[in-house]
């Protein structure tokens, strides 16, 4: 659901007051509307909407009103915003299902700090988990703007509030079930819905291979992606398999018709298509209202039919057949854990997620050897090969470029350049039928440039429940004397991404092998840009604690009543707090 934020302005009540502040705390409201639909979008790419009453919230009777008003408009998050002094439980958003932020306005004039403290405190006694916003440096009261900490702390709220009403009433559906014993393929319907307000859906493969079988698709859809496919998509040599057992070129034709079917069919199952009611399937036209899901392929799929690995990575593209579009989130091996964080990687950034296996560590030590190479500059401790079968957005080539630096971009700032440029890094080569006995296609690039990126994973534990691991750091442009080797002894058609990690002085990032040896488990996912303070802020808001980051404690923003249980930015006062106050949604 599309969650609105409702901006209070609050006042004190007393008339000979009142009518000094009035315009203040609406001017205060004005300019953070204002911030928010200039830089938080949904996404689907139009801006987040507030919400100003027409009134300030002097009283209980006029916060209920408020409240009242909101509920009906879809507010799912509130930001209070005075510069004075109110009155503090009469005031303060008193609904259990919003989200909440305070901006008290630091000023000598009229103490909005002091309102902000009190709010804070009422919150914190009725177990309401709240967001304190305070300038560090004192204003004029006619200062209209909005200092540069507060604005950052206003976007980190409604970035994260906007992810959360984002997932709720959506559902993750699973296509297959578990994959090679992978844990994370198990899919928790209670993770989903305690702490996500998600549905959990579940699907056999077979309906896939029902809907083509009975051309349950739009044949005008599969048409205009199969030209697409024919002269856009590159095919590799074979590098696999032996000459005795490669499938023929009519057998590799009908794996790209197969595979492209998928592609379609898949879609379809997300979101629903109309067109297929209008062929006589009417259930099928309505989707799943998917916002994310995962394909199990491995094994009962692929060992007799062609893998999804174009499927999945087109899908988890901000691209295709039709141009630039939204991003899909479809995890390979249906990987739910894995899903799940790449959804909320999406949804705080508005770009796609790159799927990849945590595949090796390499000290400078073992690339000397292997490759005689000495490692430089940012990869000179060491790197982490983050690679898989095929399935991770194309959009993490690196080959998407806005002002002359290369990026993961929000979908809808995606140009032809950039979707020309990425498709011609990209190869895919016949499936190692060795893994792949269906066969299929592997995608294939390295990613070349330099980019901040963030990876993240959500793992379960048992008594303790979700938690998030999140390590900032970059992609490293390796030489090819080194990459071409790796490659070749690890999987030379399968997507790379060399990622360097931002290491602390000490913890779980104190150094590369640091980050490999504590990672939760087999998968991860990474989008570009350092965002671990966004997940840090989302992850608080549905309860979910951060075992591993690398996150400076300065850009760290929890709900104020964290500090209660010690420093704000410790992971013990966040485990504890989480335990605490349990699920979002419990």
């Amino acid at each position: 659901m599309k969650g609105k934020i409702g901006i209070r302005p609050l006042n004190d009540g007393r008339d000979s007051v009142r009518y000094k502040t009035e315009g203040k705390a609406f001017s205060m409201a004005k300019a953070v509307k204002k911030l928010i639909e200039s830089n938080v979008f949904y996404s689907d790419g139009t801006p987040v909407q507030c919400l100003i009453p027409d009134t300030t919230i002097t009283c209980a009777a006029e916060a209920v009103r408020v409240d009242e008003k909101f509920a009906a408009e879809g507010v799912t998050a509130t930001i209070s915003v005075t510069p004075i002094f109110c009155f503090g439980t009469e005031t303060i958003d008193m609904n259990p299902h919003t989200l909440k932020a305070v901006w008290g306005f630091n000023g000598t004039e009229r103490p909005g700090a002091v309102y902000l403290a009190c709010a804070m405190s009422a919150y914190a006694e009725r177990g309401l988990p709240a967001f304190s916003i305070y300038g560090k440096d004192v204003k004029d009261l006619n200062d209209d703007s909005i200092p540069e900490d507060v604005e950052e702390k206003i976007l980190l709220f409604a970035r994260a509030a906007t992810a959360v009403a984002q997932m709720k009433n959506g559902s993750y559906i699973a296509i297959g079930n578990v994959s090679m014993g992978i844990p994370g393929s198990m899919l928790d319907p209670m993770l989903l819905q305690q702490y996500l307000g998600m549905r959990a859906e579940w699907m056999d493969m077979s309906e896939i291979n029902r809907r083509i079988q009975k051309k349950i698709y739009a044949e005008e859809e599969y048409q205009k992606a199969m030209t697409w496919v024919r002269e856009n998509i590159t095919e590799g040599e074979e590098v696999y398999n032996p000459p005795d057992l490669r499938h023929s070129r009519e057998q590799l034709d009908t794996d790209w018709e197969y595979s492209v079917k998928m592609a379609v069919i898949l879609k379809d199952i997300f979101q629903g298509n109309p067109k297929l009611r209008e062929k006589g399937y009417y259930e099928e036209s309505l989707g799943k209202g998917a916002i994310c899901g995962g394909f199990q392929g491995q094994r009962q799929w692929t060992d007799y039919m062609p893998n999804a690995d174009f499927a999945e990575s087109i899908i988890n593209s901000s691209f295709d057949w039709n141009g630039k579009r939204e991003p899909y989130i479809i995890a390979t091996e249906n990987d739910t854990l894995n899903g799940l964080t790449m959804l909320f990687q999406k949804l705080l950034t508005n770009q796609a997620s790159a799927f990849a296996d945590v595949r090796t560590y390499w000290s400078p030590e073992a690339v000397k050897r292997v490759t005689g190479k000495t490692l430089t500059g940012r990869a000179k401790n060491g790197f982490i090969h983050l690679n898989n079968s095929g399935s991770a957005a194309l959009d993490a080539a690196g080959e998407m470029v806005e002002n002359g630096k290369a990026e993961m971009k929000p979908w809808w700032k995606v140009t032809e350049k950039d979707i020309r440029a990425t498709l011609d890094k990209v190869i895919y080569y016949p499936a190692n039928l060795e893994y792949f006995k269906g066969g299929g296609f592997s995608s294939h690039f390295v990613t070349r440039r330099e980019m901040p990126v963030t990876m993240m994973r959500l793992n379960r534990v048992n008594k303790l429940g979700p938690v998030l691991q999140i390590v900032e750091g970059y992609t490293v442009d390796l030489p090819a004397e080194i990459t071409d080797v790796i490659e070749k002894r690890t999987d030379r058609a399968w997507p790379s991404t060399f990622f360097v990690p931002n290491l602390i002085d000490k913890g779980g990032c104190k150094d590369v092998y640091s980050v490999m040896a504590g990672w939760g488990a087999n998968h991860s996912c990474f989008t570009y840009g350092h965002i671990g303070d966004r997940a840090i802020t989302l992850a608080s808001m549905l309860r979910i604690p951060v075992s591993l980051h690398n996150v400076p404690a300065e850009r760290i923003f929890r709900p104020h009543v964290w500090s209660s249980y010690g420093d704000q930015g410790s992971q013990s006062a966040d485990f504890m707090a989480c335990r605490d106050f349990g699920p979002l949604y419990k």
